[in-house]
């Protein structure tokens, strides 16, 4: 059974060639909030991070997941899973799908479950677990049809332009398959 692959997309490794995407997505002040930066990224910084993409879920504690289309072969984004706890079986999740006019199309509901397929034999995971600005509600919306609860509100938890902003944590619980 090929885990990393859905009908719509499928998942795979970092790639070399994969450097004009990410500096352009993590260089988009419009993403900032979300992935918790402040900063821009050199190419660089990025060539490197992506020379050390192949190090071990285990050993660095994240793995990054690129989003293609299965039809076009097309990059459209990213999946992180982050803070990973093997004794605790958990693991924290990010998505993002870059461009505007991929959104919508059912991609990162096919790309959640995916990933939760793959957590879920081969890394053991129990939990996955996401935290969104409360304002978010396409990310909201996302995550309760994948079947995630909201188990908390972190008040005042990111600071924006705008003032403060509260930041819900989501959680899906796995049967884990061994």
């Amino acid at each position: 059974m090929q885990t990393l692959q859905g009908t719509l997309i499928y998942l795979r490794a970092l790639e070399p060639t994969d450097l004009d995407f990410l500096y352009q997505l993590e260089n988009d002040e419009n993403v900032w909030e979300v992935s918790n930066t402040n900063k821009p990224f050199s190419k660089y910084v990025l060539k490197h991070y992506l020379q050390n993409s192949h190090r071990d879920i285990y050993e660095v504690k994240q793995l990054r997941l690129v989003i293609c289309t299965a039809e076009e072969n097309k990059v459209i984004g990213f999946i992180d899973l982050f803070d990973f706890e093997p004794k605790h079986q958990r693991v924290g999740l990010g998505i993002v799908i870059f461009d505007a006019q991929d959104r919508g199309k059912g991609y990162a509901a096919e790309a959640l479950k995916i990933v939760e397929k793959y957590v879920s034999m081969h890394l053991k995971v129990h939990q996955l677990y996401a935290n969104i600005i409360a304002d978010n509600t396409r990310s909201i919306v996302l995550f309760e049809k994948a079947g995630y609860k909201k188990a908390g509100q972190k008040k005042d938890w990111m600071v924006s332009e705008n003032g403060f902003k509260d930041e819900l944590f989501y959680q899906l619980l796995l049967s884990v398959e061994r």
